[in-house]
């Protein structure tokens, strides 16, 4: 599977001898899947099988779908009720008063009912006609709409390794820095330990070694270098594997996180400073990216 965007356009259109018609899709970043359809009236029943065709294809994203319908110009149809006529033609002669003018033809036929003037297209055996090609165009719009979001996938796709690399770059100068090796680490405190001995003669040299012993696994940030990496890995797992991650992404950005603000937290050295402030906004730009990620 590939990894897709969530944002794309397509528009697809067809037509038969009652309509023309034309299907306009639009995605857009959501937290889940939001399927939104605006439909004519005589095409209304469409609703439920457009929705379920939708999210068959689409796993996330907000999607605005539009169906404009448009009928063929045509000779109207007309329709004589030639049993309503004759009831009032008996009626009429059935009527006991003689004085009335006897009923024209023409104040017959403009009687409601009567005859019945309709545009071919409003039937139901039209509609019916033009909901199966309207479907498959819908279907022709989903394919268009899923291929754009697959090659915007594409392009995020090397956008985030580019950041998983450079996350991983900087875990490994955060490793590779000469405060944090266990010989630099217990110089310092050793020397913070002479200097507090040396400005007081009443602290207890014992007590001073398990305060020492204390800061010491405090500033020690193993574990947030073997989480960082482990992170790394994941990542890249997920985005070789394709599919809909966004959700799973968007996790392991927030554990990314926790973890740099962790590493600076714990640094004992300016440079190991500023490699965690270049490790959050690597981080940083990472989220952004994995936002539009489906």
């Amino acid at each position: 599977m590939t990894v897709s965007s969530m944002t794309g356009f397509a528009r697809a259109s067809g037509s038969n001898v009652h309509y023309h018609w034309a299907w306009e899709l639009k995605t857009v970043n959501a937290k889940g899947l939001d399927l939104r359809l605006r439909l004519p009236a005589a095409f209304e029943a469409l609703e439920i099988q457009a929705r379920s065709l939708l999210g068959a294809g689409l796993a996330r994203g907000a999607c605005q779908a539009t169906l404009s319908a448009t009928p063929v110009a045509s000779a109207p149809t007309v329709r004589f009720n030639r049993e309503l006529l004759a009831a009032l033609v008996d009626a009429i002669n059935a009527f006991p008063v003689t004085s009335l003018r006897p009923a024209s033809l023409d104040g017959l036929l403009n009687i409601r009912g009567v005859i019945e003037i309709a545009d071919s297209s409003e039937n139901e055996t039209a509609q019916s006609a033009a909901r199966a090609g309207v479907l498959s165009t819908l279907e022709e719009a989903l394919t268009a709409l899923l291929a754009m979001r697959r090659q915007e996938g594409a392009a995020l796709k090397r956008v985030i390794e580019e950041r998983l690399q450079a996350i991983a770059r900087l875990t490994a100068a955060a490793e590779a820095t000469p405060t944090r090796a266990p010989e630099a680490i217990k110089a310092r405190l050793l020397q913070t330990i002479a200097e507090l001995t040396q400005a007081s003669a009443s602290l207890d040299p014992n007590r001073l070694h398990q305060e020492a012993m204390l800061l010491a696994a405090k500033v020690d940030i193993r574990e947030e270098l073997d989480r960082l990496s482990a992170h790394v890995a994941a990542c890249h797992g997920l985005v070789q594997t394709g599919g809909p991650i966004g959700r799973r992404l968007d996790f392991l950005a927030q554990e990314f996180g926790r973890e740099a603000n962790t590493l600076c937290a714990k640094s004992n050295s300016v440079v190991l400073t500023a490699i965690g402030l270049d490790l959050k906004a690597e981080i940083e730009q990472f989220r952004e990216q994995i936002q539009n990620i489906e």
